[in-house]
C-alpha cells in the first residue's frame, strides 16, 4: 500500500525553525493544557445572507446563537470558487501558489502542467493542520476535501490525524450506487486516507457532524487541545435534503424574489449588518423577473428554494450537535469557533452535470435521491445581497462570505472580549488571515523553511487583535488580488478594480471606490484615470507575484462550460422529464 505521507509531511520535522522547535519541546507539556481548541466550520456556496444572523429566513439557531456570543465580520472574503479558497484557507498563501491556479475541473490546456496549476494543494505550501499536529494538537477533519484525489494528497498525508473526506467537489447528498461502492478509478471517499463508502442511511451533513463527534469523543480527556475543521457539503448542488425539512419551507418562497429581495435586505438594516441608506444591487436584468416565469416555473423556483433552505436548516441542526458535544466535554468554553462560507451562491446551472444519469426533476421530485437540481441564478442573487453577482465571479457578491468567529471569554482570562461579543465588524479580512490567526492563537511558529527551500510567506495576517476585541481596526490597508476563469479584480483599501466579460461586466476594467459603493454600481474609471492605472498595476504586480497564467479569452471560453443563461429553459423543460 503506498505511503500515506507526502515529501512534504515527511519533511514535518524540519519544517520549525530550530528555536520555534526547541520552545515547543520545552512547554509541550503546559502548553497541552493551556492552549485553546479550535473548531473551524466551513459551508458550501453558502449566501452571505442566508442564515438568520445575517438577514436571512431560514430557521438557524445555533449560528445565530454564535454570532450572540461572537462577532460577525460583513468584509471577509473568500476565493470566487471552493477549491482556490480551502487551499489558501489551509495554507496561509494565495491558490495560484497552493497548487489550484484553476479548479482542478476547469483548467485550460494553456495552464496544465504549469507550476501553480496541479490540482490538488502542493508541496511547496505549508498546510497548518500539520503545524498544529507536530505542536501537540489532535488534528479531526470530516466534509468536503477537494485537494487532491490519491492518498499521498489526502488529509492523512497533509496534516490531519483522523479524517472522513469527500475528495472531489460535490456528490448527492444521500446514498448512491456509486458511493455506497469502492470504485479505484473514481475515487469519491477515503477516511484516514484509505479509500471507503458511505453507509445507505448517509445524508451528508448529518454523517459528517456525527463523524466529528465521534473524533471528538474517541480523544477527549487526554490533556491535548484539538483542531477540528467541519467541512460541509451543504448547501451545494444536487439540492436533496430530508422530507421532512423540505416540508417546513414548503410555502415560504411562493412570492417569489422580490418579496424575499426586501425582507432580507430590510433584516440586515435592522441587524446593523448594513448602515440604513445602503444601496443593494438590483436585480440583473439579463433573467426573468418573477412575474415573468410560467406558473409551472414558479412553482418549480419554489420547490428549489424551499429544498436549499431545508439543506442550511439541517445543517444548523448539525452544527448544533457538534457545539452539545463540546460544551458535554466541558471544552466548549476554551474553544475559538470560526465559521465562514467557500465562496458566494452558486448561480449556474447544473443540468448537464447529470446528464450520463438519468433523474428525475419534475416539480414533486425535487429534493428526492433520485433529483438533481441547482436553485439559479435569481435566487444566487438574493443569497448575495446586498452584493453584486455571485460564485465564479470576482464580484463582492462572488467572494464576501458570512464569517462569525466565536472568541470564548476563556481566552480573554475570563473578560468578555471588548466589542467581540455579538458585535459586527466591518473590517476588511481574507481566508489566508485565518492561517496565521489560527497559529497565533495556538502559539505555534510558522516555518522559515520547508526543507532546504525557503518555506512561501504567509500572504495573510493575523486577525486575533479584532477577534479578542482589542481593537476595532487593523492599521495596514487592505490590499488583496483576485484571479479565476479568466475574472480579476484587485482591492486597495477602499477601491477596487474589476474586470468581468459580458453579459456581467463590460469586457475592460472598471473602477469602484467600496466605501461608498460596495455594491459595485458607480463604474469611476473615467472620473479617476490615475486611480485605475494605479491598481491595474496593483493587479499586474499580483500576477507575477503568484505565478498567475493570463490566458487570452479564457473568461469567455470558461462561460461557455459553466454558465447561468441557460437556467430557465432547463426550467422550462424540467416538468417533462421521465422518470
Amino acid at each position: 500500500m503506498p505511503s500515506t505521507e507526502s515529501t512534504f509531511t515527511r519533511l514535518g520535522a524540519q519544517w520549525l525553525t530550530a528555536v520555534a522547535a526547541a520552545s515547543l519541546l520545552a512547554t509541550s507539556a503546559h502548553a497541552a493544557t493551556a492552549r485553546p481548541n479550535i473548531l473551524l466550520i466551513v459551508a458550501d456556496d453558502l449566501g452571505f445572507s442566508d442564515i438568520g444572523a445575517f438577514g436571512g429566513e431560514i430557521d438557524t439557531p445555533n449560528l445565530d446563537a454564535l454570532a450572540r456570543e461572537g462577532l460577525r465580520l460583513t468584509d471577509f472574503h473568500s476565493g470566487a470558487t471552493c477549491s482556490p479558497t480551502r487551499s489558501m484557507l489551509l495554507s496561509g498563501v494565495d491558490h495560484h501558489l497552493a497548487g489550484i491556479g484553476s479548479m482542478a475541473e476547469l483548467t485550460v490546456p494553456e495552464q496544465q502542467g504549469k507550476p501553480g496549476y496541479e490540482g490538488y494543494l502542493n508541496d511547496r505550501v505549508v498546510p497548518f493542520p500539520q503545524l498544529l499536529r507536530q505542536a501537540g494538537y489532535h488534528t479531526l477533519m470530516a466534509g468536503k476535501w477537494h485537494l487532491g484525489l490519491t492518498e499521498e494528497r489526502s488529509p492523512a498525508a497533509r496534516g490531519f490525524e483522523k479524517s472522513f473526506a469527500l475528495l472531489r467537489g460535490a456528490d448527492d447528498h444521500v446514498a448512491q450506487p456509486w458511493n455506497t461502492r469502492i470504485d479505484p478509478a473514481q475515487p469519491l471517499y477515503r477516511e484516514d486516507g484509505r479509500l471507503t463508502t458511505v453507509p445507505a442511511d448517509f445524508y451528508s451533513s448529518n454523517f459528517y457532524a456525527d463523524k466529528l463527534v465521534s473524533y471528538l469523543q474517541a480523544t477527549q480527556g487526554d490533556g491535548k487541545p484539538f483542531f477540528a475543521y467541519l467541512t460541509f457539503t451543504a448547501p451545494h448542488w444536487p439540492l436533496q435534503a430530508p422530507a421532512d425539512a423540505i416540508a417546513k419551507y414548503e410555502h415560504r418562497y411562493e412570492a417569489g424574489y422580490d418579496a424575499l429581495r426586501a425582507e432580507r435586505i430590510a433584516r440586515q438594516k435592522s441587524l446593523g449588518i448594513l448602515p440604513k441608506d445602503f444601496q443593494p444591487a438590483p436585480a440583473l436584468n439579463v433573467f426573468p423577473s418573477w412575474g415573468k416565469l410560467t406558473v409551472a416555473q414558479q412553482k418549480q423556483e419554489a420547490r428549489r428554494m424551499a429544498v436549499y433552505a431545508a439543506m442550511v436548516d439541517v445543517m444548523d441542526q448539525n452544527i448544533g450537535k457538534v457545539i452539545r458535544q463540546l460544551k458535554a466535554s466541558g471544552q466548549y468554553d476554551n474553544t475559538l469557533i470560526v465559521f465562514i462560507s467557500d465562496n458566494g451562491a452558486e448561480g449556474t446551472n447544473v443540468a448537464d452535470r447529470a446528464s450520463a444519469i438519468p433523474r428525475d426533476n419534475r416539480l414533486a421530485n425535487i429534493g428526492k435521491a433520485s433529483s438533481y437540481v441547482s436553485y439559479g441564478p435569481n435566487w444566487a442573487q438574493i443569497g448575495a445581497l446586498p452584493y453584486s453577482l455571485f460564485k465564479g465571479y470576482s464580484r463582492e457578491g462572488g467572494t464576501t462570505v458570512p464569517t462569525i468567529v466565536r472568541y470564548p471569554s476563556a481566552l480573554a482570562k475570563g473578560k468578555p472580549p471588548r466589542g467581540a461579543v455579538g458585535g459586527v465588524s466591518r473590517v476588511p479580512g481574507h481566508v489566508t488571515d485565518i492561517a496565521p490567526t489560527l497559529l497565533q492563537l495556538a502559539g505555534v511558529a510558522y516555518p522559515e523553511k520547508l526543507g532546504q527551500q525557503p518555506a512561501p510567506a504567509l500572504q495573510g495576517r493575523s486577525l486575533l487583535p479584532v477577534l479578542s476585541g482589542q481593537v476595532t481596526e487593523l492599521s495596514e490597508r487592505f490590499d488583496k488580488g483576485w484571479e479565476l476563469f479568466g475574472q480579476k479584480a484587485y482591492r486597495q483599501g477602499d477601491w477596487k478594480v474589476v474586470y468581468s466579460v459580458p453579459p456581467f461586466g463590460t469586457g475592460d476594467w472598471q473602477l469602484y471606490n467600496l466605501k461608498n459603493d460596495r455594491a459595485e454600481q458607480r463604474d469611476l474609471a473615467a472620473q479617476h484615470p490615475e486611480k485605475l492605472a494605479e491598481l491595474k498595476a496593483a493587479y499586474a504586480a499580483y500576477v507575477h507575484r503568484n505565478g498567475v497564467q493570463e490566458v487570452p479569452r479564457l473568461a469567455e471560453r470558461i462561460a461557455e462550460r459553466y454558465s447561468s443563461l441557460n437556467y430557465f429553459q432547463a426550467l422550462t423543460a424540467a416538468d417533462a422529464v421521465a422518470p
